[in-house]
């Protein structure tokens, strides 16, 4: 078991949840991002559908900014994975999506004026988002 602080309360330790934890405190302690604007395990309706996102980022509007997608460190990240989170933000439509299994990270900025998105090298400080 792990203590998640963000949903405040023992979580088992699976290698996804492993990724989870860390990358949260990486994005909090290293990134700067505020640990009040993330939440995880947030489930999301699409009509009868019920699905659910690792990790979303919100704004100081308690919007949706950014979504993030975990896998364990065992599985390969494919189309699939980005697959996933695309239909994720058919829902939401943040700004930023990220994959991550804990040794491999994507970050992609989306452009929806121009229907595409970027991949950025880096995973931006949250001061710029």
């Amino acid at each position: 078991m792990i203590f998640d602080f963000l949903r405040r309360k023992y979580v088992a330790l699976t290698p996804e949840e492993w990724v989870r934890q860390h990358f949260v405190h990486y994005l909090v302690e290293h990134k700067g991002y505020p640990k009040g604007l993330l939440g995880n395990e947030i489930e999301l309706k699409a009509g009868e559908k019920r699905l659910r996102c690792d990790s979303i980022l919100y704004n100081k509007l308690a919007q949706p900014q950014m979504i993030i997608e975990y896998k364990a460190p065992t599985i390969q990240i494919q189309q699939k994975t980005f697959d996933q989170i695309t239909v994720y933000n058919l829902l939401l439509k943040v700004d930023y999506l990220i994959v991550s299994n804990g040794l491999q990270h994507y970050c992609c900025k989306m452009d929806y004026p121009n229907q595409k998105y970027c991949f950025l090298e880096a995973i931006p400080d949250y001061q710029n988002l």
